[in-house]
Formats: C-alpha cells, sequence, structure tokens
C-alpha cells in the first residue's frame, strides 16, 4: 500500500489497513506511532496496548508505549517497560536513559543515576557519550564535542538528550534551549526528531 506524505494521511491509511485486518498487531504498532508523532499520546498508547494483546510476545519490542508512557507522565509504567526492553536488548542506551528519566521523575535524578543499569557495548560514539553524562562521568561540553564530530545525527542526538537530561533536573530554561536547537536545527529521518517535535508542542515551546 501507498503513504501519503503528510501524518495525517497515514493515519487514514493505517485506519485502513486495521479495518481490513483487525488482528494485524504491526498495524496498531505502526497507527499508535503517527498518533504519537501527532502528539495524540494517549490514543498512541491504546493502539501500543492492543498490538500487545493481540500478541503478547512483542511486550518487549514495544519501546514506542515506554515514550507514550513518559509524555502521558506514567512514569512507572515507563520505567517498567523500559526494564522489560531491556531483557532483549541490554545494550541499548537509549532505552537505558528513557528509564532513568522516567525514575527521575518518581525518586530524583541521585536514585535514577544510583539505579542507571549498565551499558557498555552500545555501537554508537554519541549514545556512550550521553551515556556516560548521565552516569556523572563526563561534561556536557563532552557531550557536544562528540556530537560535532558524527554529523547531524550526533547534533541532533546530543542536543536532545541534553534538554532531557536538564529537564530531568528541572532546569527548564536548558531544557527549552536543547530541545528546540534539536527539533529546529538538526531534522533527520528518525522517530525521535519526532519526538522533539512532540516535546515542543507539549511543553508549549513552540
Amino acid at each position: 500500500m501507498w503513504f501519503g506524505n503528510s501524518l495525517e494521511d497515514q493515519i487514514r491509511q493505517w485506519d485502513e489497513v486495521i479495518q481490513n485486518q483487525p488482528d494485524h498487531p504491526h498495524a496498531y504498532i505502526r497507527r499508535g506511532m503517527v498518533k504519537f508523532q501527532l502528539a495524540q499520546i494517549h490514543e498512541s498508547i491504546q493502539d501500543f496496548d492492543m498490538a500487545e494483546k493481540l500478541d503478547p510476545r512483542i511486550q518487549p519490542y514495544l519501546w514506542q508505549r515506554g515514550l507514550s508512557y513518559y509524555y502521558a507522565d506514567r512514569f512507572a509504567e515507563g520505567a517498567q517497560q523500559f526494564e522489560i526492553d531491556l531483557t532483549v536488548n541490554a545494550q541499548d542506551v537509549e532505552e537505558t536513559v528513557w528509564r532513568y528519566l522516567c525514575l527521575a521523575r518518581l525518586v530524583g535524578t541521585v536514585e535514577a543515576r544510583n539505579n542507571l543499569l549498565t551499558v557498555k557495548n552500545d555501537p554508537r560514539k554519541i549514545m556512550l557519550s550521553i551515556y556516560d553524562l548521565y552516569a556523572g562521568n563526563c561534561t556536557t561540553d563532552d557531550v557536544l564535542n562528540v556530537g560535532q564530530l558524527v554529523g547531524v545525527k550526533g547534533k541532533f542526538y546530543s542536543h536532545l538528550y541534553l534538554g532531557l537530561y536538564y529537564e530531568a533536573q528541572n532546569n527548564l530554561t536548558l531544557a527549552q534551549t536543547y530541545i528546540v536547537q534539536a527539533a529546529d536545527q538538526y531534522k533527520i529521518d528518525d522517530y525521535m526528531w519526532y519526538l522533539a517535535q512532540v516535546h515542543k508542542k507539549l511543553r508549549g515551546w513552540a
């Protein structure tokens, strides 16, 4: 099936797929992802939940639902989702960091750092630098410098995760600065770029 360019077109086309194949879990995941990109957070969770209901085996792969939980302020469920995800992908910095971000909202940044899971082998240099920041082993300048070395994608990720880092510390001025830069200056073809857009919209930083 051909999918239109706009997110609204994609929603309509996934609606059609689901109407024709109502028991297709991955169609619900894809529609849920588009709903998230449209900042329809609660509706995205409903689709991810339906996907899991149709095939419980996909639960450890529903990282998208963990992100939606974060923006729905369902931090305990978000932390749990990322913990489950890490049972099948233990070397993923992003899921580890998002678990930290959820925990930080529940118990504070000190406790979240104390409970940061170990990651050693993520192949992405920028992600290892971000991990070191959240673990307290490098500075924000170090992260920005690594991001500069790996192109637009590195710049995007360094700014996004610095913004999230500062938001966890309740430094909303710096959080806004970095996340808006990630969203506006470093566009990449990636779900996380849409997340930066959603973050900006939900926080009223547009």
